[in-house]
């Protein structure tokens, strides 16, 4: 793949580093020349001076011809600017924006514009490790509609059938982390003693699903 970057800072750096060890094609945009100091002596990419969302600076850095395009610039409005001239006017259809304030990521996502919001993001793995366990989400969509959560269970479900639990609560069992290994449940896999269980539901049903697994499973949901 040929992967166009806007952004040379950290972020945008190592993707560039990661992408080429994985053999895909990388040209990185930046206004500033001195930015591409963040890329190591032997990077094959392109680098072009410039605009993310300037047609001719695109064009240089070869969109035309990408699969991708990342924006991961300091600025907001320049990220999403340039993602929608990406898909817009030249068809690249896998385009991510990084967007800093969350409700602006909430909208663009609903435009169908890829976000990472950097800022809701930060908060939610911090809020992880100073709340108690189960508290928030280990990922929320940008629209905050959907999460994917760890829940703590009643012991009473050891022994039931992650299908069962999926029926008493209404979520799906994303995984289940067992003995530090993860799995994807089938419909006969059972709850173990020490499974860790991650949910995928809507956030507004959380608190009604945190409820049923902290009592025991009915008769029929055994």
């Amino acid at each position: 793949m040929h992967i166009v970057i806007m952004g040379c800072g950290r972020v945008g750096s190592t993707l560039a580093h990661i992408l080429e060890d994985n053999g895909h094609s990388v040209a990185i945009i930046d206004r500033d020349p001195q930015a591409f100091r963040r890329l190591r002596s032997g990077f094959r990419g392109r680098r072009v001076t410039g605009i993310g969302f300037d047609r001719d600076v695109l064009e240089e850095a070869g969109i035309e011809s990408a699969q991708a395009y990342v924006a991961v610039s300091s600025g907001d409005n320049s990220n999403i600017i340039s993602a929608r001239v990406a898909r817009e006017t030249f068809g690249v259809d896998n385009v991510v924006a990084r967007i800093y304030d969350p409700r602006r990521a909430e909208v663009y996502q609903r435009l169908g514009i890829p976000t990472v919001a950097t800022v809701r993001w930060t908060a939610d793995q911090i809020l992880r490790r100073v709340l108690p366990e189960g508290a928030e989400p280990l990922w929320r969509d940008p629209t905050g509609t959907v999460v994917l959560a760890e829940v703590t269970y009643n012991p009473a479900w050891i022994g039931t059938r992650a299908r069962q639990v999926e029926l008493a609560t209404g979520a799906r069992v994303a995984f289940v982390n067992r003995m530090g290994e993860a799995l994807v449940p089938k419909d006969d896999t059972v709850v173990q003693e020490g499974d860790i269980l991650h949910l995928t539901a809507a956030e507004n049903e959380m608190d009604r699903i945190n409820k049923v697994l902290s009592g025991a499973p009915s008769e029929e949901e055994k």
